[in-house]
């Protein structure tokens, strides 16, 4: 008999489990709620909350709304999005994640401080990093990887920080690159804005994997977060397979298999890796 088990360390941060709760909230009041974006990058958790009324809408969508609510997921949004709510007279329900919130600050207090390149180690286009780039009136310099940190100007001062959902190790190969460079004339600051509880997860979902003959990485394949952490998976574990829900496990995955360990992303509800869970069991 196969023996599984769910990763204890797995699924909803903080900052995602606070804003489905005040979705939920909402919602449980018969009120009509808007949500700017998927409200986590989970298809199953965002269908989940449609069925109970939660409509998703888009930027454009926002511009034609007025005298309505809207939700604000834990991502954040730029300045720009809080200004057009005023002017069409929408309610924020902001669920931005504390973490977030403190970065968009302290980026929005380095860029009104004066020169420099601000720097965010993060995904272009992402919602996060949207937000904060939106904190510099669209001046900070958006890097994604370690290959593109060569492009900075090393004559100038560097204020660097990062998407709180990025790699901890590349951001710190970032760091000794840039002190390396870095002109004598000019300044260069740092600042660790990955979010632990996120960043915690790599060392111990590293160690779930080990343990197991196949690992069944449970996530949205829009979560960053996800494709970081299943790729820490299928490092130590190469018998690890990224799915969305349990309709994509494949039978033969289980083939003379003894072990299965299911985990996930911080996008990851717990009731869909239960699912995951109880599809294996019901096949054998």
């Amino acid at each position: 008999m196969i023996q599984i088990e769910i990763d204890e360390g797995s699924g909803f941060c903080f900052g995602v489990t606070t804003a489905i709760k005040k979705a939920e909230e909402e919602l449980a009041q018969g009120t009509t709620l808007y949500c700017l974006g998927d409200i986590v990058h989970n298809g199953m958790e965002c269908e989940r909350l449609r069925q109970m009324g939660l409509i998703t809408i888009n930027h454009d969508d926002l511009r034609e709304l007025h005298d309505v609510k809207v939700l604000l997921r834990a991502h954040g949004e730029p300045p720009e999005t809080y200004e057009l709510a005023r002017r069409n007279n929408i309610e924020i329900i902001d669920a931005t994640c504390p973490v977030v919130l403190q970065l968009q600050k302290r980026i929005k207090r380095q860029y009104e401080a004066g020169d420099g390149q601000i720097v965010i180690f993060g995904k272009k286009g992402h919602a996060e990093v949207l937000g904060l780039v939106g904190q510099t009136q669209s001046n900070a310099i958006v890097i994604e990887s370690f290959d593109e940190v060569t492009t900075l100007d090393f004559s100038r001062d560097i204020y660097l920080y990062s998407q709180t959902t990025k790699s901890l190790d590349e951001f710190h190969r970032i760091i000794d690159y840039i002190q390396s460079h870095i002109s004598p004339e000019a300044t260069f600051k740092s600042f660790d804005t990955i979010c632990r509880s996120v960043a915690n997860r790599m060392p111990n979902i590293s160690q779930f994997a080990t343990k197991h003959d196949l690992i069944l990485f449970v996530c949205g394949r829009k979560s960053s977060n996800g494709k970081v952490l299943f790729n820490e998976c299928l490092r130590v574990n190469p018998n690890s397979h990224l799915i969305e829900d349990p309709q994509e496990i494949e039978p033969a995955w289980l083939d003379g298999i003894q072990t299965v360990g299911i985990c996930g992303a911080t996008s990851t509800p717990r009731w869909l890796m239960e699912q995951c869970r109880d599809a294996i069991q019901q096949t054998r």
